[in-house]
C-alpha cells in the first residue's frame, strides 16, 4: 500500500453487531423491520464523516454513497454491496461480541451458555485460523457476521480509499441493503439510481472464496382442504386437514432431497412453515437446485404426493402455488468472465489461494445479476451462519479489505 494503514474493520464490526437488525419473513412492510434503519442511519453518518457527501438512506432503508474516481480514464462504475439485516433463524437482540485473541486451536466455549461449544470437529475451518483473533457471540444470540462483516469491510475500504488518494480506482458505488435474509433485499432497489456497471457482494465465507454460482430457488405453498364438522357429530362427515398435512409430510423422502441429507450440488425440497386447523392446513416449502429445470420436477413430485393423500381421504382436496424466488447467477456471470477473473487475481495478490465455491443458497448478487448488474460474491470470513456458533476471524476481514484494494486497482487496468 502507498501509505501505512490502521484497519478500522474490527472496531466497526463490533459496533455494528450490537445493533439489532433482524428481518421478519412474515412482515408486509419494507423493510420488514424498522430497526434495520438504525444501522442504516449510522452508516450514513459515518460515510458523511469520511467526506462522502452524497451518502444517504432512502425511504426503503437502502444506503448508497459514492467514492469518486481519481483517474482520468473512462472506467466502469463498480458497486460493492453488503446486507444489513440478520437472519430470523436465531435472536439478534442484545448481541455481546467476544474477541478470542490469538486463537489456540481448542474448542471455543461461549460464556453465556457453556452448552454452546464451537468445536474444531464441527468447524474444521478453525484449524486454519490458529493464531488469528476470533470473534464470536456470547452464546445467547447469533453474532451477525452475516453480513455485518461485509458491511464493516466495505466501510473500512471506503475509509482507506478516502484517506489515501495514491490508490488508483474508478468510481465506486457503495450499497447496503435491508431484508436480504428474507429474500427481498433488492425488491425496491432503483438500479438506475445506483448507476453501476458491475458489482460484487461481500457475503461469502472462507478466506479466498469467490462464489459465482448459486442455487436456483422457488417457493411452493400446498393447501389441504378438509371437511369441517362439529366434533361431537363428526362421524362419517369430518375430514381433518391437519391429518392430511401430517400424512403428506410423512411421505416426503427420508434419505435424499432434504437439507439434512444433501451437500455439494445436490438439491432439496424443504418444508419451512406449517399452519392451519381441521378445515384447512397449509405447508410452505423452499425448492432448491443448481439446475433450474429440476425445480419444476420437485414441484411436480410434491403435487403427486399431495394428490395421493387427498385420494385417500374422500371429500378432501389440495391446491398448489409456486413462486419464483431467484436463479443461478452463473447464467449471467458466464457472459462476463472478466468480472470473476479480476476478483480471482485480487485474491491471489493478497497471498490467498482462490476457492471457487457454489452457494447452497442465494445472495442479493443473484437477484442483482438478473436485474442487469452482474454481481459475484466475495469472502468476508463469516462462518457458521444463522446460529449462536457464528464466528469470524479478524484477520480474514482485514484480508478482505486488502483484496478489495487490489480489486479496485485492477479495474483501472483495461
Amino acid at each position: 500500500m502507498s501509505i501505512s494503514y490502521r484497519y478500522t474493520v474490527t472496531e466497526r464490526f463490533l459496533r455494528y453487531v450490537q445493533i439489532d437488525t433482524q428481518s421478519d419473513p412474515f412482515s408486509t412492510t419494507f423493510p420488514s423491520t424498522e430497526k434495520q434503519k438504525d444501522l442504516a442511519r449510522l452508516l450514513v453518518s459515518e460515510l458523511q464523516e469520511m467526506g462522502l457527501e452524497d451518502a444517504y438512506m432512502d425511504d426503503y432503508g437502502y444506503v448508497m454513497a459514492t467514492i469518486p474516481s481519481n483517474r482520468d480514464q473512462d472506467l466502469p462504475v463498480i458497486c460493492l454491496c453488503a446486507h444489513m439485516d440478520t437472519a430470523p433463524d436465531y435472536s439478534g437482540t442484545g448481541v455481546k461480541p467476544v474477541v478470542h485473541t490469538a486463537y489456540d486451536g481448542r474448542d471455543i466455549i461461549l460464556p453465556d451458555d457453556p452448552a454452546q461449544v464451537i468445536s474444531v470437529s464441527n468447524h474444521p475451518y478453525l484449524r486454519e485460523k490458529i493464531g488469528d483473533d476470533i470473534i464470536t457471540a456470547s452464546g445467547k444470540t447469533l453474532l451477525g457476521a452475516d453480513d455485518k462483516a461485509g458491511v464493516a469491510i466495505i466501510m473500512d475500504l471506503a475509509n482507506r480509499l478516502v484517506g489515501d488518494p495514491g490508490i488508483p480506482h474508478g468510481t465506486i458505488r457503495l450499497l447496503f441493503t435491508p431484508d436480504e435474509e428474507v429474500g427481498r433485499g433488492v425488491d425496491k432497489l432503483d438500479l438506475a439510481k445506483l448507476g453501476a456497471d458491475f458489482g460484487y457482494t461481500l457475503d461469502a465465507g472462507e478466506a479466498g472464496s469467490i462464489e459465482s454460482e448459486n442455487f436456483s430457488a422457488d417457493g411452493m405453498t400446498i393447501e389441504f382442504h378438509g371437511v369441517a364438522a362439529h366434533p361431537g357429530a363428526a362421524k362419517g362427515k369430518m375430514v381433518n386437514a391437519l391429518k392430511l398435512l401430517g400424512a403428506f409430510l410423512e411421505k416426503l423422502p427420508k434419505d435424499h432431497l432434504s437439507p439434512e441429507t444433501t451437500d455439494d450440488r445436490a438439491g432439496f425440497v424443504h418444508p419451512v412453515h406449517c399452519s392451519g386447523n381441521s378445515e384447512k392446513a397449509t405447508v410452505q416449502f423452499i425448492l432448491r437446485d443448481f439446475d433450474t429445470a429440476r425445480l419444476g420436477e420437485y414441484a411436480y413430485m410434491l403435487q403427486l404426493l399431495a394428490d395421493e393423500v387427498t385420494n385417500a381421504f374422500p371429500g378432501s382436496r389440495s391446491a398448489y402455488h409456486v413462486k419464483e424466488q431467484y436463479r443461478n447467477m452463473r447464467t449471467v456471470l458466464d457472459q462476463h468472465p472478466r468480472l470473476v477473473e479480476l476478483a480471482e487475481e485480487a485474491i491471489r495478490r493478497v497471498g490467498l489461494p482462490v476457492r471457487k465455491l457454489p452457494i447452497r443458497g442465494g445472495t442479493d448478487g443473484a437477484r442483482l445479476s438478473f436485474m442487469g448488474l452482474p454481481c459475484p460474491n466475495l469472502f468476508t470470513g463469516e462462518m457458521a451462519l444463522h446460529s449462536p456458533q457464528e464466528y469470524v476471524s479478524v484477520q480474514d476481514m482485514q484480508k478482505s479489505v486488502d483484496m478489495l484494494v487490489e480489486l479496485v486497482q485492477l479495474w483501472t487496468i483495461l
